[in-house]
């Protein structure tokens, strides 16, 4: 088949997963409890009391997994490490047999010449860190920083990318605003604190990483693609601005052009007095990085609207906004799919923020997939949205946006957090009772996409 859309020659193709949601193997080892542990066994809080006790068992599977990734030709893989693997009360001595897995995790992947890129947090902090304030507290940024550079003290010879942060918005806003994502707190106040220190043990975390030796360093965040209702209107404009400011800015301005934005202080002001923002904290923040990972899965609208409820817990103080509902296909998640919506965003961080490397590092849809009578998986659904994001980062890069990779979500299917294992991302097919591994049609999909660096027409 010819290429319609060639990608850029060294345009690195991979798969992205999470410790929790994968790994199982909750007890094993010396492991400690996470907040998701902690989380999960707390009535109510996740679809069906489902637990990442198990999940897709990858602790003891890993082996298979590695092969499956190289059969589909993936350039790189996209690991988290699991705080409470490594360090099982956070602070304290390492535990060599948590560390020894990821060593023969990332030995597998080289072997197989799959390009480790190693996620430090993932979600799971330590649930005795929590009990000391978890993420509100400045300590655990500290605490980060030190656990960072234990990872790179073993595994540094062999990973070169690191990334230390996953989407610190759902960490700080869905964890301690929300309170539907662990550690299930509901104070706004906490949950700028959290902002704050989360972003803070980036900037920590990095300058550690540097100091060890570390090639490239980065941060994933989930940026919104914030879009108003009607373009010609100033009150949708307005809108548009503070959930910017909340979703986007509070993080990307920090990072990469050296402190809080002014008016996002000034509506942190509403909830908090910001004593937790010290001297010398911006420029700690704002230590230079080497990528910045997008995930992106759907555009948000927003209109303004006096008497509006605004966004709920999940965005503090957004009264008189109306955050229009979901429209045209959805994905299983109830989320929009809008492939423009990504390329608008991509556009909007290169021309804000130029001079940091993109990459996607997650993208993709859960839909309902099941298993025909012959064991194959169609999933053309997802095959359509994979294509279509990956058509709108091709335009993205046309347009002189510097992107150098994209990494699928998910490998394979696995605990999808508050939804337990009733949301399927994967492109390789879990069967959760024998744990059999299937790849679905999207991953040969994928798999000819990598072989042939681009789309057909």
């Amino acid at each position: 088949m010819t290429v319609g859309l060639q990608f850029p020659d060294g345009f690195v193709w991979g798969a992205a997963t999470a410790a929790y949601q994968i790994e199982g193997a909750a007890h094993d080892d010396g492991r400690g409890a996470s907040i998701w542990d902690t989380f999960s066994r707390t009535p109510g809080k996740v679809f069906a009391g489902h637990t990442g006790d198990v999940a897709c068992d990858h602790y003891h599977r890993y082996p298979d997994d590695v092969r499956l990734m190289a059969d589909l030709g993936l350039h790189a893989y996209r690991f988290s490490i699991s705080w409470p693997r490594l360090r099982p009360d956070g602070t304290g001595p390492v535990n060599p047999r948590g560390l020894d897995f990821y060593d023969r995790l990332v030995d597998e992947l080289i072997g197989r010449g799959i390009d480790p890129i190693v996620t430090l947090y993932h979600w799971d902090l330590p649930q005795t860190l929590e009990d000391r304030g978890g993420w509100a507290s400045r300590d655990t940024a500290s605490w980060f920083a030190e656990y960072a550079a234990a990872a790179y003290t073993r595994l540094g010879d062999r990973v070169s990318t690191w990334t230390t942060l996953n989407e610190p918005w759902c960490s700080a806003y869905l964890g301690y605003a929300a309170g539907v994502h662990a550690p299930g707190r509901r104070d706004p106040a906490d949950a700028f604190a959290a902002v704050h220190h989360l972003l803070l043990g980036h900037g920590l975390a990095t300058r550690a990483l540097r100091a060890a030796g570390a090639e490239k360093v980065g941060i994933t965040l989930n940026p919104a693609a914030v879009l108003p209702a009607d373009p010609q209107s100033a009150a949708d404009a307005e809108a548009v601005r503070i959930v910017d400011g909340l979703s986007n800015r509070i993080f990307l301005d920090p990072i990469l052009a050296g402190g809080y934005p002014p008016d996002v202080l000034e509506h942190m002001r509403r909830f908090t007095d910001l004593a937790f923002l010290q001297d010398g904290d911006e420029k700690a923040i704002a230590a230079p990085i080497d990528l910045l990972g997008i995930n992106y899965y759907s555009p948000t609208y927003v209109a303004g609207r006096p008497g509006a409820p605004g966004g709920g817990p999940a965005h503090p103080g957004t009264e008189g906004i109306l955050f229009l509902p979901p429209a045209g296909p959805l994905t299983e998640m109830g989320w929009q799919i809008e492939p423009a919506g990504l390329t608008a965003l991509l556009e909007r961080i290169g021309r804000d923020y130029p001079g940091t490397p993109l990459y996607i590092t997650e993208n993709g849809a859960a839909f309902d997939d099941k298993a025909g009578p012959d064991g194959q998986v169609a999933d053309a659904d997802r095959i359509s949205y994979l294509d279509g994001h990956l058509r709108a980062v091709h335009t993205a890069i046309e347009r002189g946006v510097d992107v150098r990779g994209y990494l699928v979500w998910s490998l394979m299917d696995n605990f999808e957090w508050a939804e337990g294992y009733r949301k399927r991302f994967g492109i390789i097919h879990v069967d959760y009772q024998t744990q059999r591994r299937t790849p679905k049609d999207s991953a040969l999909w994928y798999r000819d996409v990598i072989a042939r660096n681009g789309l057909p027409s």
